[in-house]
């Protein structure tokens, strides 16, 4: 659960990172995925490309915490219950560029193939190129080095994506239960802390109050 210092990154300054020439389309479509659907990192990656409906701009994803609809052992991920994201047009037109025809396996790969030490579960491996599904250790250095300006470490959470996408909601007006329909969180008190309104937010609001119509 994010804190106060969470920082919430301007849709400016999102799309001036997506459009960089140096931020590869697998990073581009994961990190326009991550602000339009408002899913976790984790979420999103475990997404297959089975799981797509590209039509439709959705998808299912093994939410956080989620339980499994039978308690047995070595159940399958159609076992658990899943919950649905969404995203716009940003991601999909991405999307058909990234997978180009690839029609089974991960949604984001590795551009090597794993070790010959390291065993994968089938699931998680392309069966067109043979490399392996993007891990969250991975996504996030990428992310780092993609933002950092201080060196290492310094740059952007792949939280903050989430975080900016519900404040940028909330900012445009969205209510409380829509933020928790898009969120898929089920506190009302969770969802606000996402919502961050800027100072430029909090004056335009308050311009309502002033004399003369209402703007």
């Amino acid at each position: 659960m994010p804190d106060s210092d969470t920082p919430v990154r301007s849709r400016m300054e999102i799309d001036r990172l997506i459009a960089r020439r140096e931020v590869e389309l697998r990073e581009k479509t994961l990190y326009r995925m991550l602000y339009e659907t408002a899913a976790r990192i984790e979420e999103i990656l475990d997404v297959n490309i089975e799981d797509l409906n590209l039509a439709g701009r959705r998808c299912p994803v093994k939410a956080k915490g989620a339980r499994a609809k039978t308690r047995r052992r070595g159940q399958a991920r159609e076992d658990l219950v899943l919950e649905t994201v969404y995203w716009d047009a940003g991601t999909a037109r991405l999307l058909p560029r990234l997978l180009k025809g690839r029609t089974r396996g991960p949604v984001f790969i590795t551009h090597r193939r794993p070790g010959p030490g390291k065993v994968l579960a089938p699931r998680d491996v392309c069966p067109d190129t043979g490399c392996a599904r993007l891990s969250y250790g991975q996504a996030r250095a990428l992310l780092d080095a993609h933002t950092a300006l201080g060196g290492p470490g310094t740059g952007w959470d792949p939280h903050e994506l989430r975080h900016s996408a519900l404040t940028h909601l909330g900012e445009g007006g969205a209510s409380l239960l829509m933020l928790m329909a898009k969120s898929r969180l089920k506190k009302p008190e969770n969802v606000r802390r996402y919502f961050h309104p800027s100072p430029e937010a909090i004056a335009e609001v308050t311009s309502l109050l002033g004399p003369g119509p209402r703007r």
